[in-house]
């Protein structure tokens, strides 16, 4: 449950937006001066607090100074509101650190739209933290073979710098980290890092993904949201399989990425931001213009320093370690933290082409520990059939026609999900079914997913 504080010295104010709000599913609290408020949140975390302006005993941008200057790990955001608003203090506020700016009387729907995409920001901002202290680059990249070497080298020298990066490789071969260890290592690595999805998004839906979009230009739907460009602001946003994005919307990313400023969808006044581009494609992006799906001018925008990931069968000898590092992981979360593997589990799986890449690996080894849950250690029989003779299966697995088509239709189906990342519409996208056939189909073989 996300935590709400409300301060305001209005007490019919405190209890409609108390009501409304636990509603909503939210824990919420109030407070009617600002001592009232530092002292909760000295007692306990709250994700955002909505903070009037004008309170008996401090002005409200006081007590949000105060607020900001708590460590960012814990502080929540702070969203002003206030019923003598001007633009020069919104601007004030935001120069502060407030997230945004409300005035009363509130509106429900901008005033919900506006906490949801509060806590999402603070979550994120969160989740980054968490990341960047764990992290570095030899632990992400895991193997000791000439490209993986290289990849590091190459993340070291140009992460620094503020060049745009496009990260080519197939789909499962760890482009994501590779961008998130470029941001790690960046100028910018105490911001944002904020992620969009191209080919998981619904193309009618990925303009207001980046851009955002303002009061009416969804139909029916809720007032306003911020797209991740403008939540990337002062951080880095990566673009995952860019080369998904239609030419209308690639034309709008061009414009934006020239003057670092894009207008939201359904606005009429342009947002300015400072944004590092990480963009990934597991296409041919030169292949992609030569027959018109892809804009040559936006590639050369985003090929400014280009990075290989190669695919896990050009790196095989990164299989034993990759290995090793995934049945530890799992091993700690299914409650067996000693697992091992025999050699000839690991030549079994070193001689597999892995066409799903290290996806696929790490997917099939949290299977052997749910399918074996009393095994601590992983023999050749142990193995799904998949690896057994290089990719290809042995007729004497199955004793029926059946058998045999369920297996391959299972695997064919596993491949398409990890493709689509787990977004099951995605995925029944890429099969051409309909998501309730797909849903069924998963449902018979046994295939469950956490989208």
């Amino acid at each position: 449950m996300n935590h709400i504080l409300v301060v305001d010295d209005e007490a019919e104010i405190r209890a409609s937006l108390e009501e409304i709000l636990r509603e909503e599913g939210y824990g919420v609290a109030s407070a009617a001066t600002a001592a009232e408020a530092l002292v909760l949140l000295d007692d306990a975390p709250y994700d955002v607090v909505l903070l009037d302006i004008w309170l008996p005993d401090r002005d409200g941008l006081d007590v949000l100074g105060d607020i900001h200057g708590q460590g960012a790990e814990t502080r929540p955001e702070v969203v002003i509101i206030s019923g003598h608003g001007t633009i020069e203090t919104a601007v004030k506020a935001t120069k502060l650190g407030a997230y945004d700016f409300l005035e009363k009387p509130l509106s429900l729907d901008r005033t919900l739209i506006v906490l949801k995409n509060a806590v999402e920001a603070r979550r994120m901002r969160t989740e980054n933290l968490e990341f960047k202290r764990q992290f570095n680059v030899g632990s992400v990249l895991t193997g000791e073979s000439v490209p993986v070497k290289a990849l590091r080298q190459q993340i070291r020298l140009m992460a620094p710098t503020n060049g745009r990066v496009l990260i080519y490789g197939e789909s499962g071969t760890g482009k994501e980290l590779i961008a998130r260890a470029i941001h790690a290592e960046s100028l910018r690595r105490d911001q944002i890092f904020v992620e969009l999805n191209c080919a998981a998004i619904p193309e009618a839906h990925i303009e207001a993904e980046l851009f955002g979009y303002r009061h009416g230009a969804q139909p029916g739907g809720l007032p306003e949201q911020r797209g991740t460009l403008e939540r990337a602001d002062g951080g880095t946003l990566f673009l995952d399989e860019v080369g998904d994005m239609s030419l209308k919307t690639q034309s709008k990313v061009l414009s934006a990425l020239d003057d670092q400023q894009f207008t939201p969808v359904g606005g009429t006044q342009p947002i300015r931001v400072d944004v590092r581009l990480i963009a990934s494609t597991n296409k041919d992006l030169e292949e992609e213009i030569a027959k018109g799906n892809f804009r040559e001018d936006l590639f050369y925008r985003l090929n400014v320093v280009p990075f290989f990931v190669p695919p896990l069968r050009e790196r095989k000898q990164d299989i034993p370690p990759l290995t090793r590092e995934f049945l530890a992981e799992f091993g700690r979360q299914y409650g067996r933290p000693r697992m091992e593997i025999a050699e000839e589990a690991l030549e079994a799986l070193a001689q597999y082409h892995w066409p799903g890449n290290v996806r696929e690996l790490k997917n099939v080894i949290e299977r052997m520990l749910i399918l074996n849950p009393r095994t601590l250690r992983i023999e050749r029989k142990h193995l799904p059939p998949l690896t057994h003779k290089a990719g290809t299966r042995s007729t004497e697995e199955f004793s029926t026609l059946q058998q045999a088509r369920d297996a391959y239709e299972r695997e064919y189906i596993l491949k398409k999900i990890e493709e689509a990342r787990n977004n099951v519409s995605r995925a029944a996208e890429l099969l051409g079914l309909e998501r309730s056939h797909l849903y069924r189909k998963m449902k018979t073989l046994g295939i469950s997913v956490r989208e």
